[in-house]
Parts: C-alpha cells; sequence; structure tokens
C-alpha cells in the first residue's frame, strides 16, 4: 500500500512524496540507507512503484511527484525552472530525512538529480542517470514537443484507447510497444468529457524549455560521487553520448539493459534491477 507524505517545495508548493514498500520496522527507518526516486517529463512517483518496493527490502525509498506531476500542485504561475526543481528534491531529501541518498532519476528528472548533487554533495552519496541526455536537444527538439501535444486525441474515451494510442498509434511509435500505453495510462485522470492527462502540457513545455536549449556537461563533471549511467539499447541515449558522461563523471560507471526503449525501469524490470544492484551494493560498502 502507497504512503503519501507531503513535501513544502521551493515557494510553498505542496508536493507529493510516496513510499509503496513495507515501512521498516521500529527502530530501523533511520538506519536504512535513504533514496530518492525522480520520475521524467509528464511522469508521476508510481511510475517508480516496482523499483521501490523492490529497494525497500534494504533501503528507505521514497518517489516524488513533481512540480506540475503527479498529485503534486499545479499552480498556473509557479516556477518550472531547473532551480525550482533542484530546490524541490532538496527539500525532499531534508523533510523526508533521507541524507545522505542515492538519487535515482529517469530522463529530465535523472537531470535534476546530476544538478542536486552538483550542488549539494553532503546529500548525496550515489546517483544513477536513467537514459539522459547531457548535450542540447535544441529548438527544433521543442517545436517537435509542441506539435506533439497537439496530436493527442484528447479526450479518450476510454483507457484503452489511451493505451492504444501511446502504445500503437503514436506515430512517434515505432512498433507496438505495450508498456508505453500503460506508462502513458497511469497519467491520465478521468473528466466529464473522457480521460485527459493529469498535467498540464503547457507547463510540461514550460519545464522543457528550461533545459533543452543548454548542455549539462559542466555540471556532471562537478559530481563528487559515485554515478551509474544506465541506457536502454532503444532509448534516446545513445552509446557513444553515455560513455562519454561516463567519462566526465569524476567517479562514473556504465551500464546498458538490453529490448529496453526510454522507459528502461518500465519496460524491463528485472532487468532495470539487475543493472542497478550491483552498483547499489558497492554503496552500501562505502
Amino acid at each position: 500500500m502507497a504512503r503519501r507524505i507531503d513535501v513544502t517545495g521551493a515557494g510553498g508548493v505542496r508536493l507529493a512524496a510516496w513510499e509503496f514498500g513495507d515501512p521498516p520496522k521500529t527502530g530501523q527507518g533511520e538506519s536504512l540507507p535513504g533514496v530518492l526516486l525522480l520520475h521524467g517529463l509528464m511522469g508521476r512517483a508510481s511510475h517508480w512503484a516496482s523499483t521501490a518496493r523492490w529497494l525497500s527490502e534494504r533501503h528507505r525509498a521514497a518517489a516524488l511527484d513533481q512540480r506540475g506531476h503527479g498529485q503534486s500542485d499545479k499552480p498556473p504561475r509557479a516556477a518550472f525552472t531547473r532551480e525550482a526543481y533542484v530546490d524541490d528534491a532538496e527539500a525532499a531529501l531534508e523533510q523526508l530525512g533521507l541524507a545522505p541518498a542515492v538519487l535515482i532519476g529517469h530522463a529530465m528528472g535523472a537531470l535534476t538529480a546530476w544538478q542536486l548533487a552538483a550542488k549539494r554533495p553532503d546529500l548525496v552519496r550515489g546517483l544513477i542517470i536513467c537514459d539522459m541526455r547531457a548535450s542540447a536537444l535544441g529548438a527544433a527538439s521543442q517545436r517537435e514537443w509542441g506539435e506533439w501535444f497537439k496530436a493527442w486525441p484528447v479526450p479518450f474515451a476510454t483507457l484503452a484507447d489511451v493505451r492504444k494510442w501511446f502504445g500503437e498509434d503514436d506515430p512517434w511509435v515505432e512498433r507496438p510497444n505495450p508498456a508505453r500505453g500503460e506508462f502513458y495510462a497511469e497519467v491520465m485522470a478521468e473528466s466529464p468529457d473522457g480521460w485527459r492527462p493529469v498535467f498540464e502540457p503547457e507547463q510540461m513545455l514550460r519545464s522543457r524549455e528550461t533545459w533543452v536549449y543548454d548542455a549539462h556537461w559542466e555540471e556532471l563533471a562537478q559530481v563528487q560521487c559515485p554515478a551509474l549511467v544506465v541506457r536502454g539499447l532503444d532509448g534516446e541515449l545513445g552509446r557513444a553520448e553515455a560513455q562519454e558522461m561516463v567519462r566526465v563523471l569524476p567517479r562514473g560507471q556504465y551500464a546498458e539493459v538490453a529490448d529496453a526503449g526510454h522507459l528502461v525501469h518500465y519496460d524491463q524490470p528485472e532487468a532495470w534491477r539487475a543493472a542497478i544492484e550491483p552498483f547499489l551494493d558497492s554503496l552500501r560498502d562505502t
């Protein structure tokens, strides 16, 4: 059963953090190493539920609905800057009592994780970067995303329609991908006229525009803790760039997951666990 813990983020934005595993036995919670899981753009904490339950066997793991996502606040005038996202993750670590923690981030959440690790090395003892590029994506990428949002046939009549469109009919899907359909079904909510995303697409574009025009190699080089870069073989992070990220990280390591796309932890949960477990085990000895 999921347990919600409210966190106050930057600018007073209310954030929802979640623990998905069984609560630690009395007196053990403070002694377990902390983990904070950060989803990507349009994601939500529940996308980490399987990973969090597995981690909770030996860690105190919490996943955060980042601002504008999931059940966290979506105030129209809130800041959706890189600084706000990083400050939110910093607040979550401190208010949940997880630090020094391992940060595990997917896509945009991975960027937030390594920027926080660079900013506050005292709070972060390890870092896992899942399928996030350090290079600039550029204006064309942002335009493509804007057009993609406009192409969504919202409202969807049923969740089955959501699964089919994102898993099969979406022009960005090269071949049927049921996991992708399930991923997007999880970020939909029922409204009077059908199913719509729990986030505002305009806020997602505002969030994205704060990082797509810039490269983020400098922050990578400032990360002092051990870091693991993980990519799916069919994901958005290419092998050459991933290996360059490992080279730039002072204590970088590399892993890849076969038969996985961008949603590595969601596509192939068992292979994902196998890829990160040795790294997590190595941190227990430090």
